[in-house]
């Protein structure tokens, strides 16, 4: 097998998107957790909600993070790697693109930055309707993205591998740190008859 410029540049782009592609299905399982979380605490004032929010919501920035410099790269890459490509379908793909910054650069980054920063200077309120906004974003681009995919089935296989992953991450996670220390005290419900408690 001959190692040309051709095949190179798949391999190249293939590791790309694949790299790129764990970001954003993270992301999407992990914004309707946050969205639970917080709606959670909003109801109950249990502090346990708020805590596992503040943590969740810092490895979801990280991942917002290496989701958008990952896709810059792939971006960047149809350029470089198929400039015949891009010059004849410019037209099509490159509004797409634009929307994409907009939607994703500027409208979640600025969501991202009142889940962030805004808790002491916006009211809970404000700042759980900033997230649901930014999860609906998201959401909204979704049957755009997979209307190409043929069958019903294969999408809620999809959004079912979405939400698994994000699943065993989070079950992984709080493994890990349950082992290295025990639960704080505001996370402890042991007075409550129907809560599991971990000895």
């Amino acid at each position: 097998m001959e190692f040309d410029a051709l095949l190179l540049s798949r391999i190249q782009f293939a590791f790309t998107i694949a790299f790129h592609i764990i970001f954003p299905s993270f992301t999407i399982g992990l914004a309707s957790y946050l969205a639970v979380l917080e709606g959670l605490w909003l109801l109950t004032r249990i502090e346990t909600f708020k805590t596992l929010y503040l943590f969740w919501v810092k490895i979801f920035a990280l991942s917002f993070g290496m989701g958008v410099v990952s896709g810059v790269v792939m971006s960047y890459q149809l350029g470089t790697n198929w400039s015949v490509f891009s010059a004849v379908a410019g037209p099509v793909i490159g509004p797409l693109f634009a929307f994409e910054v907009l939607a994703a650069f500027f409208l979640e980054a600025s969501f991202l930055g009142v889940m962030l920063f805004g808790w002491k200077k916006v009211a809970w309120g404000a700042s759980y309707a900033v997230g649901l906004a930014a999860f609906m974003i998201v959401l909204l681009t979704i049957p755009k993205a997979w209307g190409e995919i043929p069958g019903d089935f294969v999408k809620w296989l999809i959004l079912f591998g979405i939400y698994a992953l994000v699943a065993v991450v989070i079950w992984a996670i709080n493994a890990r740190m349950l082992k290295k220390k025990p639960l704080p005290p505001e996370a402890q419900q042991g007075d409550q008859p129907d809560a599991i408690t971990i000895d």
